[in-house]
């Protein structure tokens, strides 16, 4: 049977700037899929990529041999060497894996505890890889038990109230650096999802003018819309950036999107005003040179960790029953895992006594031809029943109480006992 196995780093383990180097676009993604679809060492995957982790969860059937060739087929993948990541990665297996799966989905594991966006991304790697038919009988029910048991956490408790995200936390950095965001004019670069969210908190906050730069314009515009801003194109960013207070990126690039020397020259016609930038992006789109240009200051994702929120204690009094609920669904995951192995040999032996029995009926039948067709069923309906009770105590020992001792052992016996080693 196979084992559950994930490996992967996150924004506890690694630094932005290691994880921007694994990082896994939407397109990388879909080819990494098709390629350990291929290799016979992996025989379940699914990758999830996202700001603050790298995962790869997996079913294999030998946990030693896949975990070393899922670390070199990164590397290879990334062209970087396994030694600038690989001190990085953390390795969950088996109950541990499935608890860690859990408790992402329920954003006890993401930065800020309690932040939605978590599941969308989950539920959208799952969805490439059942497209990639890379996801099988065992992460199908562990992703489909994820999903349910994210909503239980967030019905259930109030992890998600008062809900922040790295976008709320981003708007944070900027209300404890000017004391007041009433007034302050904003840059959007990115009209994603991070930037809706940023959108929000900024007009909560009574942002002043908020320009959205994007590289479909359309999308800008639609964003922009919403709210009474306005877009521009990719190509007016310095010119838009003469004119703001804080610069807030989110965009899918791979490169810089604002590089020090642009900066330095947008600066001349500031008159020495002081120029925010919060980078939310991985890979991240400022480059960090910028820093070292008198009056502009840039913060990236790995910076709002600082950030203190008034509801930290309540999301963690609320983390604890959340914790109580993985506790219990890593329980009856495990239950239903378990049965996996027991299933074939179940299988075995209801199909070996269900044939003896119709075997000796057939030829009870066909000495009693005197009997009416109303009779014959009524023996046979009888033979059926005979059977179930008879399978009744040893199908009910291997799914319960065959799994607290020694299963193998137990199985082992079952078959040695019906002899259906035969039938394996």
């Amino acid at each position: 049977m196979r084992d559950i196995v994930l490996l992967g780093l996150n924004h506890k383990t690694a630094s932005v700037d290691v994880r921007e180097c694994i990082a896994f676009t939407a397109e990388e993604t879909d080819r990494a899929l098709m390629m350990l679809r291929e290799n016979p060492a992996i025989g379940e995957s699914v990758l999830f990529s996202t700001c603050n982790r790298i995962e790869l969860l997996m079913a294999v059937d030998d946990r030693r041999a896949a975990v070393a060739i899922a670390k070199q087929f990164i590397a290879e993948f990334k062209k970087i060497p396994l030694s600038r990541f690989e001190s990085s990665l953390y390795l969950y297996e088996g109950d541990d894996a499935v608890r860690h799966a859990f408790q992402v989905a329920a954003s006890l594991d993401s930065m800020v505890v309690g932040e939605p966006q978590i599941l969308g991304q989950m539920k959208e790697a799952y969805r490439k890889a059942t497209l990639e038919s890379t996801s099988g009988t065992i992460l199908n029910k562990l992703l489909h038990r994820t999903f349910f048991v994210a909503k239980k956490v967030r019905t259930e408790t109030g992890i998600g109230d008062h809900a922040v995200s790295i976008s709320y936390a981003a708007i944070e950095l900027g209300k404890k650096i000017f004391g007041d965001l009433e007034g302050k004019r904003v840059m959007l670069i990115g009209a994603g999802e991070m930037a809706e969210l940023a959108v929000d908190h900024l007009i909560r906050n009574r942002a002043g003018t908020i320009t959205v730069a994007n590289r479909t314009f359309a999308r800008g515009v639609e964003l922009a819309d919403r709210f009474r801003g306005k877009a521009i194109n990719f190509e007016e960013i310095i010119d838009g950036i003469k004119d703001v207070d804080i610069v807030i990126s989110s965009t899918g690039a791979t490169e810089y999107v604002l590089h020090k020397n642009q900066i330095k020259d947008a600066m001349k016609s500031r008159r020495n005003r002081s120029l925010f930038f919060i980078d939310i992006a991985v890979p991240r789109d400022i480059d960090p040179g910028i820093n070292r240009i008198s009056n502009a200051y840039v913060y990236d994702i790995d910076d709002l960790k600082g950030i203190v929120d008034e509801n930290v204690e309540d999301r963690n009094r609320e983390a604890v029953k959340a914790r109580r609920i993985i506790d219990e669904a890593v329980i009856g995951f495990r239950r239903w895992y378990d049965t996996l192995e027991v299933v074939p040999t179940i299988v075995s032996l209801r199909g070996k006594v269900e044939a003896m029995a119709r075997q000796e009926l057939e030829k009870t039948l066909g000495s009693l031809s005197h009997l009416s067709d109303t009779d014959k069923r009524a023996i046979e309906r009888m033979t059926s029943a005979l059977v179930n009770k008879i399978l009744h105590g040893p199908t009910d020992f291997l799914k319960k109480d065959g799994c607290h001792g020694n299963k193998s052992a137990s199985l082992d016996l079952t078959r040695k006992l019906f002899n259906l080693e035969e039938n394996q």
